[in-house]
């Protein structure tokens, strides 16, 4: 196994929330594609700067489980790791937990290693390097 598992820390602002005081479950979305980057930004290729070598991961698929909700002011932490990596795919799974340790979300995003132009590329191999020591087997808990 290698390193620990990315954390990622998010307190819930008021603007994610439903009028009943839960985030809206879209917004989920954002909370993971934060994390992310910054889990690239972490190992040393910021998205932007991959972007600029006409590098990007759009999202081919993407799997949420909602387990409870998480609301206003509450201190997040999302978990984030790759897995699955291969050629010109990468996939990601995320967990987040709020502060009393209970699971609020378990998530996979599934990504195609693009150019810009949006053809397929394989993975540069130096990113693969700085990806590997982060990387799981398996996903999430999702299946």
């Amino acid at each position: 196994m290698g390193l620990p598992v990315f954390q990622y820390r998010h307190r819930v602002t008021y603007a994610e929330c439903t009028a009943g005081n839960h985030i809206y479950y879209a917004r989920y979305l954002d909370l993971l594609e934060a994390a992310r980057g910054e889990i690239f930004r972490h190992i040393g290729a910021p998205l932007l700067q991959l972007q600029r070598e006409d590098i990007i991961f759009p999202v081919v698929e993407c799997r949420v489980r909602y387990l409870t909700p998480a609301r206003y002011d509450n201190w997040l932490t999302i978990e984030v790791w790759p897995f699955g990596m291969k050629r010109v795919r990468i996939n990601f799974a995320c967990r987040i937990h709020n502060e009393a340790g209970a699971r609020i979300l378990e998530a996979e995003t599934f990504h195609a290693c693009t150019g810009t132009n949006e053809k397929p590329r394989r993975i540069p191999g130096e990113l693969e390097k700085l990806l590997l020591p982060h990387v799981r087997d398996g996903g999430g808990e999702l299946e």
